[in-house]
């Protein structure tokens, strides 16, 4: 089975942001692909982080609910929506959501972002409090689909491991990781935690990610990877508003388990 990844460089204009965002659906469909991975933050990249209050919506309703359905309909695929902003019990505050849709248009999930990036980077004027707008979920998703149980990550969630390891336990066979890493964290981490999550797990990794300059200033990494789970890189680019696609083997990752038994010779 055929999926891809959406690389983009999302702004402050959701309308704007959502055509691009359906003319790289309809990419991926034309390259007969079945499902697709929306980067983190696919709708809205705001001036301030609080600006996504303005365009948070309440789960099952809203333009951008709306418009995930109706792309999965009309383009015939599977659609796991990176992130978007959902109401939050805080008013000013939102959660970061991953809806899944079927090919059909019905919402079969929905993630919230556990871990929100906090962090101030080492030898640079650049800090992130992401807890400063946003609340944190707290419940790990997985979702069966066409390419097997995938399990739901967002961004910096790859850094926790313990995560990965507690959706493998829920029988995730792959993950997603929409993301819209930083320029420096992503040049020196982003490859190498992609390809321990999916090595260590025996699991496909698709990560689709943010790329360039955003209106607040953000410069994001792109080079949105498709990895199997053997760590072998499927594919990936650097840069550009575009899918990434390869083919997935359903079963190859319950093959590789089978033969190299890692995950069941756990002690701890």
């Amino acid at each position: 089975m055929r999926l891809a990844a959406i690389q983009m460089n999302s702004g402050a204009d959701v309308e704007a942001n959502l055509r691009l965002c359906d003319r790289l659906l309809g990419d991926a469909a034309a390259d007969d692909c079945k499902m697709a991975v929306l980067p983190e933050n696919f709708a809205l990249m705001p001036k301030r982080s609080r600006d996504k209050v303005v365009h948070a919506e309440e789960p099952g309703n809203g333009p951008i609910q709306e418009f995930l359905a109706d792309a999965a309909r009309r383009h015939g695929l599977w659609i796991v929506a990176g992130s978007m902003p959902l109401v939050a019990p805080e008013p000013e505050k939102v959660f970061g959501a991953c809806p899944v849709y079927d090919a059909d248009g019905i919402e079969r999930a929905c993630y919230r972002k556990i871990h929100l990036f906090d962090v101030k980077l080492p030898d640079r004027d650049e800090s992130y409090q992401e807890s400063w707008s946003m609340c944190a979920g707290a419940d790990p998703v997985t979702v069966e689909s066409p390419i097997g149980r995938v399990g739901l990550t967002i961004c910096y969630d790859l850094r926790f491991p313990e995560l990965y390891r507690r959706l493998v336990d829920d029988g995730a066979t792959a993950f997603t990781v929409p993301a819209a890493f930083t320029s420096v964290t992503g040049e020196a981490h982003w490859q190498p935690l992609l390809r321990a999550r999916a090595i260590e797990n025996l699991a496909y990794v698709i990560a689709p990610g943010q790329y360039g300059d955003h209106p607040d200033k953000r410069s994001t990494y792109g080079h949105s990877m498709i990895i199997d789970p053997w760590g072998i890189i499927l594919a990936e680019r650097a840069a550009g508003d575009c899918h990434i696609a390869a083919d997935i083997d359903p079963e190859l990752p319950l093959r590789l388990r089978r033969e190299f038994p890692a995950l069941a010779n756990r002690r701890l």
